[in-house]
């Protein structure tokens, strides 16, 4: 009787003891951005077709579309917060945006800080001239020249892996402008984004002299053991939009093309 009692007593001191860290428990970043309604996501709001201004100075673009597509399915509303490319990804790590929606790349590098949703698109890169330069045809040429990207960007740093030096600027205007005023020898961008920059400046003395295909395209979120469910929400979300059509369809929208499948 006396090892069924302490057997008894045992097992009621354990589950008291899971209770109260189940209540003491921290809540994760999806039950933290229910309760507040809101999902804040980070973005340029200058990175047409991606995030951009139309002319009513509205909002949109196709990673804004998908962005609200997020919120909804989580059952908040989205909270864009619009910053400059170098303090987006500093800033989901720190937490202040709880993911980002801004064309982000994947790669091994970024992957060791944060963890990424599903692919929802897959780009190609294009390596821009001026019309008139006759020197720059591939990215082995760009060894000892000059280019302007963001810095930290995925574009950037193949321009340095590829020899060139690095002028760093906040917009894609920026780095055409400079390319159109030979102030730099070459851009290597997102294909989507310098075909939507051609056709809105068709005058503008730009070419594309190489295409190749970029990294996958998903969505950055904190890496930490409070955030996996979001990750999970996020590419079940996801999944849904590829599988009736959405995706696609957004993509058709603002790039021309789907691009939801591997190049």
């Amino acid at each position: 009787m006396k090892k069924l009692l302490a057997l008894l007593t045992a097992v009621l001191l354990l589950s008291v003891s899971v209770f109260a860290v189940a209540e003491t428990a921290e809540p994760d970043l999806l039950a933290r951005i229910r309760e507040r309604g809101t999902l804040i996501i980070a973005t340029e709001g200058n990175w047409s077709p991606w995030t951009y201004h139309d002319e009513n100075d509205v909002l949109t673009g196709f990673d804004i579309e998908i962005g609200a597509l997020i919120a909804k399915g989580l059952g908040v509303e989205p909270q864009y917060m619009e910053t400059d490319w170098a303090s987006i990804l500093a800033g989901v790590d720190t937490g202040r945006f709880d993911i980002a929606c801004n064309g982000v790349d994947y790669t091994e590098e970024r992957a060791e800080k944060y963890s990424f949703s599903d692919p929802y698109v897959y780009t190609e890169i294009v390596l821009a001239v001026k019309d008139s330069n006759e020197d720059i045809k591939s990215f082995e040429d760009l060894n000892g020249r000059t280019t302007s990207n963001s810095p930290n960007s995925t574009y950037a740093i193949r321009a340095e892996q590829a020899g060139a030096t690095v002028v760093y600027v906040d917009t894609l205007g920026e780095t055409m402008s400079m390319v159109a005023q030979g102030r730099v020898d070459a851009t290597i961008n997102a294909k989507g984004s310098v075909d939507d920059y051609l056709g809105e400046h068709p005058e503008a003395p730009i070419k594309v002299v190489q295409t190749v295909p970029g990294d996958p395209v998903c969505y950055p979120v904190r890496k930490a053991d409070d955030t996996a469910s979001l990750v999970e929400a996020i590419n079940a979300i996801l999944a849904q939009a590829r599988e009736d059509g959405t995706l696609a369809e957004l993509s058709i929208k603002y790039f021309g093309a789907d691009l939801t499948n591997p190049v």
